[in-house]
């Protein structure tokens, strides 16, 4: 099964988001920021196994479209699903494997979207 990466700052966004996750997904995993998370996918165990990372990033450093497209400059075939925040344009983020869902959202809605691009990338590696 495929790991998710929740990059989640806020630790009690973060518990919450996890413990839903972790429900319908076997492995779910957290990076406190963007930094994190791309010190993760830099190990080749975990980069394989890795088949979706779900951001909520508004922290400071590295954030938003940046982080994106640096996860793909090392990972471009990895989906992302961006929970965007009020600022945030869903333009910013290129790719078509970049799903932008906007504030406010329903849990069951990212947990539906998270299970679509998973099962779209496991099919690609197949």
């Amino acid at each position: 099964m495929a790991t998710i990466l929740l990059v989640d700052n806020d630790p009690l966004q973060a518990l919450q988001r996890m413990s839903i996750l972790q429900r319908r997904f076997y492995d779910v995993q957290r990076a406190g920021d963007a930094a994190e998370a791309l010190c993760l996918v830099e190990q080749p165990q975990f980069a394989g196994n890795l088949g979706l990372v779900i951001s909520g990033l508004d922290m400071p450093g590295i954030g938003g479209p940046a982080f994106v497209a640096e996860l793909h400059a090392r990972l471009p075939k990895v989906p992302v699903l961006v929970l965007g925040i009020a600022r945030e344009d869903a333009g910013d983020y290129e790719g078509d494997v970049v799903r932008f869902l906007p504030r406010p959202f329903a849990m069951e809605e990212m947990l539906k979207i998270a299970g679509i691009l998973l099962a779209q990338n496991q099919l690609k590696r197949a």
